[in-house]
This record gives structure tokens, C-alpha cells and sequence, in this order.
């Protein structure tokens, strides 16, 4: 696969309850993000990908993917082209640079470059 799914993410109103859920129904391993984050990573096991299980800041839940690129920009820029609508610009963060597009029915999907 090309670009493959890298890391997927989990959010919600609560982060203990969905934290506590998910650990709880799938045995997931997690643990909270440094510096107060409100936010849980969730440890890469076996053949699986890891993720994330983090608090809503729109109090809105979601579940996104983030697919692998070596050209966020330049993925979000095709993605427009296409009929989809960037959502978050290229953000660079201490480890991994992400960013978020709407496709054409408003699905939103994460790009990663570095994770």
C-alpha cells in the first residue's frame, strides 16, 4: 500500500470514560499525554497501527485516520482538487506534522508525515 493508514483517533465529551471503555472492551493499552494534554496514546500492538483517544475541544466526538504522507501540503492541495476542503492546515507538532481534510461528503480524514 502506498500510503497507509498510520494512526487513528478516537474523541469525545469525556476522555476518562472513553479512555476507561476502549481499554476496558479491547484491552488497549494507554497512557495520557505529557503536559496536562487531554489526550491518551494508545500502544501499537502486534500488526495493528496505534492511536489516540483524546477529548473533543468542539465537545463534538469523532473517529478520523490519519493515512501517511511524505507532502501534507501537497496532499491537502489534491484533496481540494478533488472536491475535498481542508479542515487543518499543516500542523507541525514536537514529533509528527499532521493535517485534516473534509472529502467531498464532509468524511474527515488525517494525513501524517513522520509518524
Amino acid at each position: 500500500m502506498a500510503h497507509p493508514v498510520v494512526h487513528f483517533e478516537v474523541s469525545g465529551n469525556d476522555l476518562d470514560k472513553l479512555q476507561s471503555f476502549y481499554s476496558e472492551l479491547f484491552g488497549w493499552k494507554t497512557q495520557r499525554a505529557p503536559g496536562g494534554m487531554p489526550y491518551a496514546m494508545v500502544e501499537k500492538e502486534g500488526n495493528g497501527i496505534g492511536g489516540g483517544i483524546g477529548q473533543a475541544p468542539d465537545g463534538r466526538g469523532h473517529v478520523t485516520f490519519y493515512v501517511d504522507t511524505d507532502d501534507p501540503q501537497g496532499t491537502l492541495d489534491k484533496a481540494e482538487r478533488l472536491g475535498g476542503k481542508t479542515i487543518l492546515p499543516v500542523t507541525e507538532l514536537p514529533q509528527v506534522t499532521i493535517a485534516l481534510f473534509a472529502d467531498p461528503e464532509g468524511h474527515v480524514i488525517g494525513v501524517a508525515k513522520g509518524m
